[in-house]
């Protein structure tokens, strides 16, 4: 699928590519300033904070180009992101949005509900 198709595709769609191709990569990515820091957004309507990811560097990237704000995409193995992001994450009260759109929709969850998922998505590969 090409990046504009996938972009306009659902925010559940997406999320279902975002597990596929995840389960396929071993890999989820997220997005880095120049000190290093990870980017994290905050929704004023729910009044949360949530941790943005993407399946692989293309999607990160073209959010970098649409937001232009020095970010750039960092890549995070998926038994690093089960062993240290999700109970970091937990323990700073953050969510995880998984592929955000160019239509600002967004799938939010917990990072446990994430990783499980993620996990049911590897079993079902063997």
């Amino acid at each position: 699928m090409q990046l504009e198709d996938v972009m306009k595709l659902s925010c559940e769609d997406r999320y279902d590519f975002f597990l596929s191709l995840v389960g396929e990569e071993r890999e989820i990515w997220i997005l880095i300033n120049e000190e290093k820091q990870f980017l994290k957004i905050h929704s004023e309507e729910e009044g949360f904070e949530y941790l943005p990811v993407w399946p692989s560097s293309e999607f990160a990237e073209d959010y970098c180009e649409q937001a232009n704000d020095g970010l750039s995409p960092k890549s995070i193995g998926l038994p690093e992101f089960f062993k240290k992001w999700v109970p970091g994450l937990q323990g700073d009260n953050l969510e995880v949005g998984v592929f955000p759109g160019a239509d600002a929709t967004v799938w939010i969850m917990e990072p446990a509900e994430l990783k499980e998922d993620l996990q049911d998505e590897l079993n079902a590969g063997w």
